[in-house]
Order: C-alpha cells, then structure tokens, then sequence
C-alpha cells in the first residue's frame, strides 16, 4: 500500500463511498502482516516510495508464494530477486500473473493501475564491460524497469576494446543515471566517470580469475576511482545500484 492509495482510501471515507469500518479493515495489516514465517512489511512503500522486495535466496518456494501473494494484496508492483524457476512455479500458483526473467533471476507481478508510472522517472544506462556481466546488468535493468524508469542496455563495452565505447557515447550521454557492472580490474566505472556530467553506480562482478578475489580486486579498484561522482555497491548488486539510481530519478522529478 503506497501514499497514493491511502489518499484515495481517506478521499472515499471523506465522500461516503466507503465507511470508516471498510477503511480501518483495509488499513489492519500496516504496518506489516506476520505470516508465521515472516513479517511482510505493508508500509514500505509509504516510508520509502516502493514495496518491499523479496529475497528469494534461501528461502522455501511456498514462503516466497505466500510473501508475494500478501504484498500484491497490497498494490504496487512487486518483485522478488535471485528466483529460481521452482520459485517461479510455485508463486505461479496464486499469482498467474507473475513474469520471470530468466537471466536477471526475477520474479515481477505488475500492477496494472501502476502502468502509467512505467518509463516517467528517467534514464538509467546500464552498461557492462563484458557477456559475463550480463546477469549482474539483467538484475540492474529488470528492476529500474519496475520501478519506473526507461532503461538503455549497453554490453560489452570494456577497456580491452574502448573503441566500442565511444561509438555508443551520445546514449551513454543521454542518461540521468549510468550504471556500470565491471568484473576483473574493474576498470570500466572510471573511464565512464571521466566522460559524463550524471551520477555513475559502479557495480562490481566476482568475473574473473584467480587474483580478482571473487570481485574484491574490482570492488578496491572502484572504490579508488581517480574520476568524480562515482559511487559503488556491492559485489553483484545490480538490484541495489538500480535501486538507487531509481531512488535518484524520482527525487528529480
């Protein structure tokens, strides 16, 4: 339930469409509904302006349904991230709706009455230095996707070849927030942070060999990017670069 919802909710009490006991009814379960196994934050979306999301890894098929079902009972568009297709399967079983996106291991059910939010926010460059990247980008883009932006998919544009880079500059440009997912030394976020006036989110992969650490080494090298207006994640967290490159969009609006 978001801020918009609960305006309606008082507008319908306000104007006797609905009475005070069907609000309060529809108002019982914020701040959070406590399925036994869970506590699923309702609020969320009015604290921070989007659902909670869910966490799939490690989670039972059945709890990640029974999670996804409540916070669709709620409104808003909802997803849940590092999904296996079993997950899929069994959130399938109350939510036919749901759509899973293989590569970027998401599950999402969209809103119908949020459609109009999609693509109004902004920009979001995601770009990647290499194929193997790409999961890491499909996170990233999946869910500014979600949440509203217009999304420009940029692969495999790494430092070894920088040439391909450059021909994909005035849409690199164009962007109100780049992401850029970079596994090995990491390199690509600071020679895109040299070349923009936006916010860049580097995103480090555990891509590599040996020495890369699982990612370590591009994490280090990122955190000491020579360029300016670069900010970093963590390892293979394109959901929470493209959290806060949405979180960016909106405060612009």
């Amino acid at each position: 339930m978001d801020e918009k919802m609960i305006r309606e909710l008082l507008q319908k009490v306000h104007t006797g469409e609905t009475s005070v006991d069907d609000a309060c009814a529809a108002l019982r379960d914020l701040p959070y509904k406590d399925l036994g196994f869970a506590n699923v934050d309702n609020h969320r979306a009015i604290r921070t302006g989007f659902p909670e999301v869910v966490y799939c890894q490690g989670k039972k098929p059945e709890q990640i349904r029974d999670i996804m079902a409540e916070l669709v009972s709620k409104g808003g568009n909802i997803m849940g991230t590092r999904a296996s297709f079993n997950d899929y399967e069994a959130v399938l079983e109350k939510l036919p709706d749901a759509e899973f996106f293989e590569t970027a291991s998401i599950i999402t059910v969209r809103n119908p009455e949020d459609a109009e939010r999609s693509c109004h926010m902004g920009t979001v460059a995601v770009m990647t230095a290499g194929t193997a990247d790409i999961p890491v980008a499909e996170e990233a883009a999946v869910t500014a996707e979600l949440m509203g932006n217009s999304v420009s998919r940029i692969y495999d544009v790494g430092v070894a070849g920088i040439h391909r880079l450059f021909n994909r500059l005035d849409e690199i440009r164009s962007a109100d927030v780049i992401i850029v997912i970079a596994g090995m030394e990491g390199a690509l976020a600071s020679v895109v942070g040299g070349l923009v006036d936006v916010p860049v989110i580097a995103v480090p992969t555990s891509i590599g060999y040996g020495a890369n650490l699982g990612g370590l080494s591009a994490l280090l090298s990122m955190l000491n990017s020579c360029a300016n207006g670069v900010g970093v994640v963590n390892i293979d967290n394109g959901f929470g670069a493209a959290y806060l490159a949405s979180v960016i969009n909106r405060k612009r609006k």
